[in-house]
């Protein structure tokens, strides 16, 4: 038999930018995705469980297709649909009816400088929020606020919950940090309003979930507000009043209360109940939220939602292993949601946050299985994050020499053609004899044709690694229904021991070359392959003794790795270990960086997150597409999210996926497998630091007192503005931020008498008002007359353009800039104290390269005078072209790539504030021996941005900084000509750089 093909008809579906609303979607039919592009935005659909027919008429009655959609009917989301045009129209206005700190976060998290630019689906999560919490209800839109109360008021009495479905891997924890920020900023600014809070309940499914959150705690060094910029310096100290506590569902849990020791005969016999001696849920909530209660209000956030349910009766009819898990499903929903029952009635619970990528009612839960959440009022779909590139593209097998054409493959659907012939039970009530290994053959062929195509991904890997050491190896995962079959797999992938009937240990060789943890003699030191027993590993309890007997060699190897890695520390138990091992899979430097494989007992984790996984195989029953998509999610999580220049869009990346049958990909075309990203880390090198380390100061703003009784203004030729090719309609941005539609005849009308009247007016709003905001009207004949030369020299009119363009939309605001720049430059330069001075950050003022340690797919180039290893090409020369000149330069002693540095210069443009990043810094040793800190800046296109950026860098921060003393000399160049590096840099330390402009 010849192995399955993988094929994909649509060779890459990207269709749209991440960072921008999606327009573009696959058009479906009955059997899954077309290759018909539709030029509007995807709605949100979702998946109804049918009935199996049980003929083929019956199938065609019912409409249902056996291929892509199996036996599920697609229906239109009309709830989220309208909500997301509602808030699609919100937005174009301009984000009326909010605080202004809600409105501040929108524009800094949409703002398009930003090193670490947001999703689109991340930012319209928030968008949706805030027009529920604060717009919907005063705009006349009470319906969307009424339908949820309903929604929830049949499956949540008691609780206001709000779904939110995001896709594995579209960042659903970065949402998290910007729902905390946005409701603490708002609590501190307008204390009684009930709207928000600043204390916050974080509930997850399992202890891999609840250590990767931690960045969520504001003084975690990991946080996710500072390391994906979702709020500024300044507004981090203000997050510190922030109470966040994270926690798994199993602590919401009854304990027995250790006062009643009661034996097990008296439980079984019924004498007392179990719940007589358990805890009361007051006492609960007063262990488990202990650090909260002394808060009036909080917002629940609970991750992986679905888990959280209350169950009803139902007359669903369920059997054996998958009425087992429905009871285990429900018993844990019922833990889940009677704790957060229990919260509410000690506290006020604002809302209750559901973020998860299947939103949906499990088995046995008396809904239909698969029914999506009716609380769910934001989708981001996994077919929209395929079409914006946010995940890997998942590649079924589609085609198979054994089956007719069209039919399904074997390996697409595994389960259906090994289940009779693997164990039925687990090792606590089976009794198996595992010492002689046979697999099912549809099992073993699936294994090795799957292993065949990762050997591809592995040689490409050892081939990058003999460069890179930093490449962490591609990983296959096998998720299996019960522990024997897991025991099963394992020993014949990896290999074990057994005894033989003269009491000898025998080593019985693993079938998987790569994968073995034995060399044919011995166990190996670090082992290849790891088995993992997701449920017991989550919930904290003890690994069974049946587990620890499959694996007791591996655990003492992951101890003794343990033991030589981090000498003198604290021995983890089994559990500890092996979940360490579990959740650093694909991480350099870490336990499981050496772990190929990953053999799972039932589900692996929400929230296991390695991007390194490239395969995957399932052997256990899928019935519906929400079990699909969690597996499959495992393995979704992208290596590289850089954009191609040209397109705007994300190169595809791919998972191979066996035994799951996914439906939403019509495949019909051959696309060969493709290799694993080239990962390099790039990270300061400790033996450098002493001669190489560059510091450097972090600047929030400027301090600086004006000489108000004599204002004037310093204009040079980066004041200039041109007003070209204007359309016959702009919005007006007003002071403040409130905006009217101007027409052509209207600006056309506008005199030059009336535009210095403006800018006057808008400078004194903006920057001259007293401690109360009371505008200082007595600096008005000063301010016009610095207006009027503004407008009268500096303003360029081109293509029968008027005067009147300049009180408009960012011409205003650019205007008002500039004039202010001209008004500082003038008053510090002829101070004799030098009055202008940094605002330091409070924490952490010292940045410095010792803390750069990152991963990137960009091509690098190796560092001799740097601290940091490599530079980074975000270009495809000038980065490595700088680098070498500086490398060169014996002027030159040491120097960085300002790219996840931290370094950056704040400035304003066009009346809102930004943050410059700098290309390098390099320290020189001038003529008398003295060192200069140089800020280089390599200019491409010249824009008003770049201009405003490279003149507040040299006439603020530059002095600034230079002012206090304490942190070196500093000094700015300008690089326009990479070939004129060494030149200009040589200009200016004989003659000084501020001759260079």
């Amino acid at each position: 038999m010849m192995p399955n093909k993988l094929k994909s008809e649509l060779k890459s579906p990207i269709l749209n930018s991440p960072y921008l609303e999606p327009l573009k979607h696959f058009n479906s039919d009955e059997r899954g995705l077309t290759e018909e592009i539709l030029e509007t935005r995807r709605p949100s659909s979702f998946y109804i469980p049918v009935p199996r027919a049980k003929t083929k008429q019956k199938q065609i009655d019912l409409n249902i297709s056996e291929g892509a959609l199996g036996n599920e009917l697609q229906k239109e989301n009309e709830f989220i649909n309208k909500v997301r045009i509602k808030v699609r129209s919100w937005r174009d206005s301009g984000y009326t009816g909010v605080t202004k700190v809600s409105r501040d976060l929108l524009s800094y998290w949409k703002d398009e400088t930003r090193e670490n630019k947001l999703f689109f689906c991340q930012i319209e999560a928030l968008e949706t929020l805030m027009y529920i919490n604060e717009v919907a209800e005063k705009s006349g839109e009470s319906w969307i606020i009424n339908e949820l109360k309903k929604a929830n008021s049949d499956a949540n009495p008691g609780l206001y919950r709000l779904a939110f479905k995001m896709a594995t891997g579209s960042g659903k924890t970065v949402v998290m940090a910007m729902i905390i920020a946005y409701n603490t900023l708002n609590k501190i600014r307008y204390q009684q309003d009930t709207r928000f809070t600043d204390a916050f309940v974080i509930i997850t499914p399992g202890i891999t979930i609840r250590d990767r959150l931690n960045v969520l705690l504001p003084n975690d060094p990991h946080n996710y507000y500072l390391q994906r910029d979702i709020i500024s310096y300044q507004d981090f100290e203000l997050l510190q009043q922030a109470t966040v506590l994270i926690t798994n569902f199993h602590q919401l849990e009854l304990r027995q209360n250790p006062r009643f020791q009661v034996g097990a005969v008296m439980k079984a016999t019924g004498i007392i109940k179990e719940e007589a001696v358990k805890e009361t849920p007051n006492a609960m909530v007063n262990r488990a939220f202990k650090s909260i209660l002394n808060k009036s209000r909080v917002l629940v956030i609970n991750d992986e939602a679905h888990h959280c349910y209350r169950e009803k009766p139902s007359a669903e009819k369920l059997s054996g292993e998958d009425r087992r898990e429905a009871d285990e499903n429900n018993k844990a929903a019922r833990v889940w949601i009677s704790g957060l029952e229990s919260l509410s009635k000690k506290v006020v619970v604002n809302a209750v946050i559901d973020l998860s990528a299947t939103p949906y009612f499990l088995s046995g839960s008396g809904y239909s299985e698969g029914t999506l959440f009716p609380w769910t009022m934001f989708d981001f779909s996994l077919l929209d994050a395929l079409e914006c590139g946010v995940v890997k593209i998942p590649r079924l097998p589609i085609e198979s020499d054994t089956i007719s054409k069209g039919d399904e493959p074997e390996f697409r659907n595994l389960w259906l053609y090994v289940r009779d012939d693997l164990p039925k039970k687990g090792l606590k009530t089976g009794d198996y004899d595992l010492s002689v290994l046979i697999l099912p053959t549809k099992l073993q062929e699936a294994l090795e044709s799957l292993y065949g195509n990762y050997e591809k991904y592995h040689r490409r890997y050892e081939e990058e690694k003999k460069n890179n050491t930093a490449v962490m190896p591609p990983v296959m995962i096998v998720v299996c229904n019960n522990t024997t079959v897991s025991e099963l797999v394992y020993r014949w992938i990896a290999g074990f021991q057994r005894e033989t009937a003269s009491g000898k240990i025998k080593l019985e060789k693993g079938n998987l070359e790569i994968f073995r943890n034995e060399d044919g003699v011995q166990f190996l030191d670090r082992p290849n392959t790891l088995l993992i027993d997701s449920a017991q590993i989550e919930s904290g309890d003890k690994i069974s003794d049946e587990f620890k007997r499959i694996f007791t060699k591996e655990i003492e190897d992951f101890h003794k790795e343990y033991r030589k890695r981090f000498p003198g520390r604290e021995e983890p138990t089994d559990e500890e270990l092996l979940r360490e091992v579990m959740n650093t899979v694909g991480k350099p430097g870490k336990l499981g960086e050496n772990i190929k494989c990953v053999v799972s007992v039932s589900m692996l984790t929400e929230g296991w997150d390695a991007n390194t996984v490239t395969h995957v195989l399932g052997v256990r029953a899928f019935s519906t597409q929400l079990l699909c998509e969690q597996v499959v999610g495992r393995a979704l999580r992208r290596v590289d999210y850089s954009v191609d220049d040209a397109t705007g869009l994300m190169s595809p990346e791919y998972a191979e996926v066996y035994g799951v049958p996914f439906s939403f990909l019509k495949v019909t075309g051959v696309t060969p497998p493709q290799p694993p990203k080239v990962i390099h880390r790039v990270h300061s090198l400790p033996e450098r630091e002493k001669q190489y380390e560059i510091t450097y100061p972090r600047v929030e703003g400027y301090r600086y007192e004006l000489n108000e009784t004599k204002l004037s203004a310093h204009f040079t030729e980066e004041s200039k503005t041109i007003i070209e090719n204007e359309p016959t309609e702009v919005i007006l941005g007003g002071v403040i931020g409130d905006e009217e539609k101007e027409t052509l005849e209207k600006i056309r009308e506008r005199r030059e008498g009336e535009v210095i009247i403006r800018l006057t007016q808008g400078l004194l709003k903006r920057y001259y008002t007293d401690a109360d905001g009371s505008e200082k009207y007595w600096l008005t004949p000063q301010l016009q007359k610095i207006a009027e030369e503004y407008v009268k020299k500096h303003i360029i009119l081109k293509d029968r353009m008027v005067i009147g363009y300049l009180s408009v939309g960012e011409y205003f605001s650019g205007g008002l800039t500039k004039i202010q720049q001209a008004i500082v430059t003038e008053n510090i330069e002829h101070q004799k104290d030098k009055k202008l001075l940094p605002i330091l950050a409070p924490y952490d003022t010292l940045g410095s390269t010792r803390y750069v340690d990152f991963l990137t797919t960009k091509p690098v180039r190796e560092t001799i005078k740097s601290h940091i290893n490599y530079v980074v090409a975000d270009t495809e020369e000038w980065e490595q072209g700088v680098a070498k000149r500086l490398e060169q330069m014996p002027e030159v002693l040491s120097y960085v790539k300002n790219q996840n540095l931290g370094f950056t210069i704040p400035y304003e443009h066009q009346g809102t504030s930004h943050h410059y990043t700098p290309d390098f810094i390099a320290v020189l040793e001038m003529p008398d021996k003295s060192k200069l800190n140089l800020l280089i800046e390599v200019t491409g296109k010249k824009d008003d941005k770049k201009a405003t950026k490279v003149k507040t860098a040299r006439d603020l921060w530059v002095p600034a900084v230079n002012n206090i003393g304490k942190y070196g000399k500093w000094a700015m160049l300008e690089i326009q000509d990479i070939h004129e590096t060494q030149n200009l840099i040589k200009f200016g330390i004989k003659n000084g750089f501020e001759m260079i402009k």
